[in-house]
C-alpha cells in the first residue's frame, strides 16, 4: 500500500481521503488541512517526513512560471524545509503536461469550443500550462492575476500582455507574504462577490478553483447560468454551490474519487509515489499520464448531475 499525503494551508474543512489502485498499486490518498497555521504545517510535515511514499503542497504554490523561467515563492520555500526524506510535489509538473493536454484534448473532441468563446483564466501564473494551451486556440481570453491574485482591478487581455506583465511582477510577486496572494484557511470557505463584470463577459471560466469560487456572483444574480468551468479541487458542495447559481458544466482535469476531484499536487505525488519517489520531468510525466489514460471528468449540472467520463 502507498500513502499519499498533502498538507495544506487551505481549510480542514475540505478534508478528505480515499482508497483507491493505479496501475496495480494500492493508494491511501489524504488531504489535510491546516486552516493557514504554518507553524502547525512545518510541524506536521516534520512528523510525516520518512512515513509517506510522496507529499502534496496544498493551498499554494511552490513555484510560478512564465515562458521557461520558473520563481520559487521564499515562504514556500521556508514552510517546505523539514521535509528532507519524502519528495514533495506542488502540481506544477502536472500543470505543464495533464492540464495543457486536457485542453487540446476537449478542444479536438470538440467537447468546448475554445475557438469561438470568452474565456477568464482566472490566475494564468498558476497553471502556465493550461494558460498555453487556452491561448493556443485562438478564442478571446482575459486573464485575472492582477484582480484575483493582487485585488487590482485590472484585467489583462490576451497572452502576449500577460507574459509582459508577468515577466515583470513575479520577481517580486514571489516574495511577498502568502496571505497577501492567496486565500488561506478559513478564508477558503468565504464567498465575496467581486469583478462580476469579468464573471458576466465569460463564457469558460478556467484556473485554480479557489480563486474562482472566493468571488462567485450569486445565486440570484443570474450571471453564472449556462457558463462552463474548468478546475480541479472540487467537492459534492462546490458542485451544489455551482449548480444553484446556474454552472451548465463542470469539466475538472483530475479524476474525481467519491465527488471529490484533489488538486494537482495530490495527483502529481501519487505519480512521483508509482515511480518509487523518485521525481519526474516533463517526459516522465507523460509517460506516467500515458499509462494511466485518465478521463476528463465533465459533469452536466443542470442535466443530472451526475459527472461523464470523457
Amino acid at each position: 500500500m502507498k500513502h499519499v499525503i498533502s498538507i495544506s494551508l487551505g481549510s480542514s474543512t475540505r478534508d478528505k481521503t480515499v482508497q483507491t489502485t493505479f496501475l496495480g498499486e494500492a493508494f491511501t490518498i489524504s488531504r489535510q488541512g491546516v486552516d493557514g497555521d504554518e507553524k502547525r504545517f512545518m510541524q506536521r510535515l516534520g512528523e510525516l517526513d520518512g512515513t509517506v511514499d510522496a507529499f502534496g503542497f496544498g493551498g499554494m504554490d511552490r513555484y510560478l512560471y512564465i515562458g521557461d523561467k520558473r520563481y520559487e515563492f521564499s515562504a514556500a520555500k521556508r514552510l517546505l524545509a523539514p521535509a528532507v526524506k519524502t519528495p514533495v510535489l506542488d502540481g506544477s509538473g502536472l500543470k505543464n503536461t495533464l492540464e495543457r493536454a486536457v485542453v487540446r484534448r476537449l478542444a479536438s473532441e470538440g467537447i468546448v469550443d475554445f475557438a469561438h468563446s470568452k474565456t477568464l483564466m482566472v490566475a494564468g501564473v498558476d497553471r502556465f500550462g493550461m494558460s498555453e494551451a487556452l491561448a493556443e486556440q485562438g478564442g478571446e481570453i482575459v486573464f485575472g492575476d492582477l484582480m484575483f491574485s493582487l485585488g487590482l482591478p485590472i484585467p489583462i487581455h490576451g497572452a502576449k500582455q500577460h507574459r509582459l506583465v508577468a515577466g515583470l511582477l513575479l520577481p517580486l510577486i514571489v516574495q511577498m507574504p502568502l496571505s497577501v496572494l492567496y486565500p488561506m484557511g478559513e478564508k477558503q470557505n468565504q464567498i465575496i462577490p467581486k469583478h462580476q463584470q469579468w464573471y458576466a463577459w465569460a463564457d469558460i471560466i478556467a484556473g485554480d478553483f479557489h480563486y474562482i469560487r472566493r468571488h462567485l456572483p450569486t445565486a440570484e444574480s443570474g450571471i453564472l447560468k449556462g457558463k462552463t468551468i474548468l478546475t480541479n479541487t472540487t467537492t459534492e458542495q462546490d458542485q451544489i454551490e455551482l449548480r444553484e447559481r446556474g454552472v451548465k458544466r463542470l469539466i475538472t482535469t483530475t479524476p474525481s474519487f467519491d465527488g471529490r476531484s484533489f488538486g494537482t499536487n495530490v495527483m502529481e505525488a501519487m505519480c512521483v509515489a508509482l515511480n518509487g519517489g523518485k521525481l519526474l520531468d516533463k517526459a516522465g510525466y507523460e509517460a506516467v499520464l500515458a499509462k494511466l489514460s485518465w478521463d476528463i471528468n465533465v459533469i452536466d449540472l443542470q442535466a443530472t448531475g451526475v459527472g461523464v467520463n470523457k
